[in-house]
């Protein structure tokens, strides 16, 4: 059944905004499947209405003809294919970004946690992004330093560049993250005209942190830390808890580079991004894959490796 609240060029196979459909065929751990679904997109947000009235937000996972894969960043606990009616917006998902984002803490879809007053957005941003040309990026020369010598000598970060953090069970990966957003910083460096420091770049530097699947004694650890060490004016807190929806994993990193990239690219704060665990990441993205392409799917993303 279609809900008629807009218009639909049936010739063109085009979804106008404001359609509703009641054509729910399947759930599949965090995915809803859809039929009869005229023209749409990747990565569509839509809005799920359920029978009791409450609304969810997913978004399309895959094409097929008329069907629609749709997954649910709130769960899928109470979809049902008699009262359930989703809504395509034609809309990809936007996060609101704003420079009074800096010393707040956020879920892990980027609403506010701290009980402080809401954010005021400055700009709203599609959160896939757009790729960098690689041979287009200044080459990096200028050190982040982190305050720990192994990295530091052994495998020092650059600004532009990344680095991966290998951990095992039982080893203190979250003390090493927060140590580094607590210590980190440009290297100074002297200035070419009257070879004195240069301290303005350490009032410029900000960090975003993000961490996804963790407990919420590891939560109130990073909470704790970057208050009592002072860090916290600078940094952007992102916390995805392990009880939150696996699929909001997903976006969690994504929402946290989104937020850089503006006050990077928009603010000129030099940003160092700290995503934790990325484990968690990945497991998000191959659970959506068993459910939708079979159990076949168990291995994580090769472009994961390189991410």
């Amino acid at each position: 059944m279609v809900v008629a609240n807009g218009n639909v060029d049936m010739e063109e196979g085009t979804l106008e905004i404001g359609m509703e459909y009641r054509t729910v065929s399947g759930v599949a751990g965090p995915l809803v499947i859809l039929d009869k679904v005229k023209g749409p997109k990747y990565q569509e947000i839509v809005n799920i209405r359920l029978g009791d009235g409450t609304t969810r937000r997913g978004q399309v996972l895959e094409v097929d003809g008329e069907k629609a894969v749709v997954q649910v960043f709130e769960g899928t606990s109470g979809i049902d294919n008699k009262y359930t009616t989703v809504q395509f917006t034609g809309e990809v998902l936007k996060t609101p970004v704003s420079l009074d984002m800096l010393g707040r803490i956020f879920n892990g879809s980027g609403k506010p946690i701290d009980n402080g007053p809401p954010i005021l957005p400055e700009a709203y941003l599609d959160i896939s992004g757009s790729s960098i040309n690689p041979s287009e990026r200044t080459y990096p020369e200028e050190m982040i330093q982190t305050g720990i010598s192994t990295i530091d000598v052994m495998n020092s970060i650059a600004r532009g560049q990344k680095i991966p953090l290998f951990s095992a069970a039982g080893l203190p990966h979250n003390e090493i993250a927060a140590q580094i957003c607590r210590q980190a910083g440009l290297v100074k460096r002297k200035e070419k005209t009257d070879n004195i420091l240069e301290n303005a770049e350490e009032d410029n530097f900000a960090i975003v942190f993000a961490a996804m699947g963790v407990n919420m004694e590891t939560a109130q650890f990073f909470k704790r830390d970057f208050e009592e060490n002072g860090s916290m004016e600078r940094v952007t807190l992102f916390l995805n808890l392990a009880n939150d929806p696996t699929i909001e994993r997903i976006i969690t990193p994504r929402i946290a580079l989104t937020t850089a990239e503006y006050l990077a690219y928009e603010c000129g704060k030099h940003v160092l991004v700290i995503l934790t665990d990325m484990s968690s990441y990945a497991d998000a993205l191959r659970e959506g894959l068993c459910c939708s392409r079979g159990s076949t799917w168990k291995a994580w993303l090769s472009w994961l490796y390189v991410y």
